[in-house]
This record gives C-alpha cells, structure tokens and sequence, in this order.
C-alpha cells in the first residue's frame, strides 16, 4: 500500500511506464498512459461531472500535454466500455491528439455518434475489435477480453508488453447471467494467470462493498413488481442513457403488461437507437412511439423511459420535474422510478427533483432499482486469485477506494510493497523484477464550457463563484481624456448584490464613498487608470464589508470622453 521511493539514477528500470493521466482520486476522467521506448497506448478517454464548485462548466477532460508532447509515440487509444467517463473526452482530445481508436461494436457505435456530432467522423480512423482478438501497437500487443459492466461489449485488456503482461480490468463486475450476450470470460483471465501476470489495474469503484455485486437481470424482476403493482399509472422510468440492459428490462415489462414505450432525451435516443440498429436491443414493431403521441393513450398505457436521473439540470426528468418540460407534464398519481444510485456529488440535485416530482403528486421510487456495474470485494477478489499478479495497481475511484482496493490485493497475496497507490501524473516504471514511482508528468482538468476548450480557468471560475455568491457592483465614471475630471457619473449598478429599492441609504452611502475617493484622486494628481480602478475597489470594498459582511464582485469602469 505505500509507494517505493524514487529509483536511484545508477540502477534504472528500463521498464514499461503506466502513467495515469486522470481517473484516480476521483469518479470519472479515466485515461492511462502505457508506455515502452517509444511506444505510448492509450486506455480510455474520458470525461468527469462538473462539482457544484464549478458554476456553468459542462464537463471536465484530462489535460492531454503529456500525449501533445510525445505525439510521435502515440499508436492509439483503446476503449473498454461506451459510458461517458471512459470516452467522453474523445471528441476534444482527438482535435490535438489524431490517432486511431480501438474498440468493440457498441462501443465504437455510441463513439461514432460523439465524433458525427463534433465534425470528426471523417478525420478519425474508427476500428472495430473483436473479443479475443488482438491489435498490434508499437511494440505492444492488445488482446481484448469479454467482461461484464452496466453496459454491453465491455472489455478488459491483456496488455503483451517486452517485460511482461499487464491486465487492465476496465470497469467490470462477474455476471454469470447478463441481460445480453455472454458472461465474463473468467477461462481467459486464468489462462493469463497461469502464464504470469505482471501487473493488475482493477476496478476499484466498489472495492469498499463487501460480498459480490448482483448481476443486472434481478433488476427486470423489480421492475416486474412495480409494474404489476401500478397499472393504473402512467410510469416514468429515469436511467443512465447508456445502460441499454436497463432499457431492454424496461421494454420487456412493458410488452409484458402492454404498454406503449416513448425514449426521451438526447443522449437515451442515440444511443437507443445506435444499440437497436447494431442489434444490442430489441424493441417490438409498433411498441415504440413518438412522444408527441402520448396524448393519444390512456396514461396507464405508456411508459416514458428518460434521462436524468442524477438531477442533471438540462436532463429530461429535471425539466418535467420544474414543470418547464414542452410535452410532459407530471401528473397526480405517476409513478417515476430513478433507476441508478447517485454519483458522489449529486446527492443534493437528485433530492430536489424527488421532492419536486412529489409536490406534483407523483409516487417516486429510488430504491432497490438498480444494482451496481462494478465489482464488489468478493468480485475484485476472484480476479486476483485467477490472475496471481506480481504487482497491483488500483485503478478508478476516489483515494478512499484505491486503499480499499490495495488491502484486498494484500490479503490476495500482492507483497504490501508491490502494491501502488498512484496520483495522477505518477509514471509508475515496472520490469519482471521490480518497479518504482520513477517521476511525474502534467497532469489536471480542463474545463469545457460550451464551445470553450480550457479557455476558463481557475481565476474565470473564482470570480463565477464570487458573482454566484454575492453578486457584482459596477462603477461607470467617464474622465475627461485632457484634464482627468469627472465629467459625468460615477454611476453604480449592482446585480444579484442587493435589491436597489430598498437599499437607498445604503446606495447613498457608496455612491459618497466613490465622491470621496475620487476627490482623494484629483488632489493626489493620480492619472494612472489602474491606480484608479484599484483605489475605487479598495474603498468600496472596505465600506461594503463593513456595513453587509459580503464580498461582491466591484468592477470599476473608467471611461474617456470630452467636456
């Protein structure tokens, strides 16, 4: 569980460099670096949940300079699953960072879609893998293994490195009965076990979660028992837009009690439709219908499968929830069912639209509808004792998590000094006899707001905050450009600070403040506009903390003009 001290310079490695570039110490932004001489694969590309602390960002991406820096190395990313936090960042990486991506069907399916979206269909090489097939990069060899997840056509990674094999589990749990297709190939991870694993990068999402994590179909008997037990309702079903086992449950309950099914939500109907048209759900003809039909059927005929079940603002179920919604409206006596557990840090946003929902009259039922896609202490377990590596490596998950995962790779059998709890950026450098924490790379967030790639900062996210808070005073005066007098103003305006109509003392009061500093100014003889903008500040500062103990945003604004 502690990490070795830096490798001494007259005893090198020379080993394969794992370099996690995001996904560790928190949920989300996965992508980790595996490096050998001038060979670098990518695992993963994703995005992170914006936190509250945060205002107006849409998401966060890792910071790619380590692959700009070394672009001559960069063979590819290979993708284990389509969830958004192992490809979300796609779109904006592969602007800098143009190289081909592997994956499986749906996956590279749901991948089309985002690069179709973002205008980069056709300048990406998009390749197709097989499980149990393999892709030549460099020097590596990357087989693709069969697991199981919250979503269909997951892999894991048998990484064929110079100095050993290296597993990457991607996010899996051990589902001997999925919804879709087959079980976790459990036979393949043993055969690499009896053939030597160097090093395993495991989920470690749940690894704080006793005993194994359930398998996704006994939540269609959930659904079973509600559905049975309200057929007089019109039902909302609200669930990740990319767990397409989900949606298949739904669908299949719904055809069982003959209701009619309406996908609402951007991102639920593409990626529903992707899965239909790839064959990884199967919708009955004439089952689906538009949602501009729900008017035509009796409430307890319909069933509205729709996004927003982690109270994403901008989500379906959050605008019907605010009553904002064109074609949905809450009615007394729906039943809503949120599908998924909270991701640490919504808890908050997904209260609020179950109490709204009930202010509407709405039964809303949030427990015992979703089981979990990751591996359980029990799952993690099994996965070492077939593959006995020499060296563990948790991966995905806030810090809390890796150490849990890191005391199951102990009790397995890891030596306690072979196992590494890494940071982002760490270049964890490994042979067949030893490895070492041998450096750090850059690493960190990039803020995406609408159309802006890390164009917002920290600084632009302190003053959003600060304006968030407590609010803005702007002070317009206009100079005249020759002889620095006050030719008009100053004019204060405030927004989100006080209401103007009931603060006129206090108003009165600061525009006096502004006079005196201003008069302090002229006899001074200070002509410096920054000295200026800054003295304003500093006096109306001080005089608002004192009388309001608050911290407003206080832009001084000096124009020139002509007596």
């Amino acid at each position: 569980m502690r990490k070795k001290k830096k490798t001494a310079d007259n005893n090198p490695i020379n080993g394969v460099k794992i370099i996690p570039l995001g996904g560790l110490g928190l949920i989300g932004m996965n992508m980790t670096a595996f490096e050998y001489e001038d060979t670098i694969v990518v695992v993963d590309c994703g995005m992170a949940f914006p936190d509250v602390d945060m205002p107006g960002i849409d998401c966060v991406i890792p910071d790619d300079t380590y692959l700009k820096d070394n672009i001559e190395k960069v063979k590819g990313f290979v993708i284990t699953h389509a969830h958004e936090d192992h490809i979300g960042a796609l779109p904006y990486i592969l602007r800098d960072v143009n190289v081909p991506v592997y994956a499986t069907k749906l996956t590279a399916g749901i991948i089309n879609y985002k690069l179709e979206e973002h205008g980069l269909l056709k300048s990406t090489k998009l390749k197709i893998i097989k499980h149990g097939q393999s892709v030549n990069l460099g020097c590596f060899r990357i087989e693709f293994i069969k697991t199981t997840h919250s979503i269909q056509d997951c892999a894991a990674f048998a990484i064929f490195t110079p100095v050993g094999t290296i597993i990457h589990t991607g996010d899996f749990k051990v589902d001997y009965t999925p919804v879709f297709g087959d079980p976790i190939d459990l036979q393949r991870f043993a055969e690499l076990g009896k053939k030597g694993v160097l090093a395993l990068l495991a989920d470690s999402t749940n690894a704080t979660k006793p005993g194994y994590t359930m398998s996704e179909s006994t939540v269609g008997k959930t659904f079973d028992t509600i559905f049975s037990e309200n057929t007089k309702s019109r039902i909302i079903v609200a669930t990740f837009a990319s767990n397409v086992d989900r949606v298949q449950q739904i669908i299949n309950s719904a055809k069982k009690y003959k209701r009619k099914v309406v996908i609402e939500g951007r991102s639920m109907v593409n990626v529903i439709n992707c899965a239909a048209e790839l064959g990884y759900i199967s919708i009955p003809k004439g089952m689906q219908i538009d949602i501009a039909e729900i008017r035509n059927y009796p409430p307890e005929k319909v069933v509205l499968i729709t996004t927003g079940s982690q109270g994403e603002s901008a989500a379906a179920l959050s605008r019907i929830a605010a009553s904002v919604h064109k074609k949905v409206s809450i009615m007394p006596g729906d039943v809503v069912i949120l599908s998924s557990s909270p991701i640490p840090g919504n808890e908050k946003s997904v209260s609020k639209v179950i109490n709204e929902l009930s202010a509407l009259g709405a039964k809303v039922i949030y427990q015992d509808t979703h089981v979990s896609g990751h591996a359980s202490q029990e799952d993690i377990k099994l996965i070492y004792a077939l593959t006995k590596p020499k060296f563990a490596v948790p991966v995905h998950g806030e810090y809390r998590h890796l150490c849990g995962h890191a005391q199951i790779a102990e009790a397995m059998g890891v030596d306690k000094n072979n196992t590494f709890i890494l940071k982002c950026g760490d270049v964890l450098e490994m042979n067949a006899e030893r490895a070492a924490i041998t450096g750090s790379v850059q690493t960190g967030g990039i803020f995406v707001d609408g159309l802006g790639v890390g164009d917002v900062g920290n600084v632009v996210l302190r003053d959003r905050q600060v304006l968030s808070e407590n609010g803005l005073i702007a002070v317009v005066i206009t100079l005249d450009h020759i002889t620095n007098e006050v030719i008009a103003g100053p004019e204060i305006v405030t927004r989100g600070f006080v209401y103007v109509k009931e603060s006129e003392d206090l108003m009165d009061e600061a525009y006096d403040v502004v006079y005196g500093t201003l008069s302090n100014i002229a006899g001074r003889h200070i002509t410096d506009r920054a000295k200026m903008r800054n003295m304003i500040k500093d006096d109306l500062s001080d005089y608002v903390w004192k009388k309001t103990k608050r911290n407003p945003m206080i832009l001084p604004v000096i124009m020139e003009g002509e007596d």
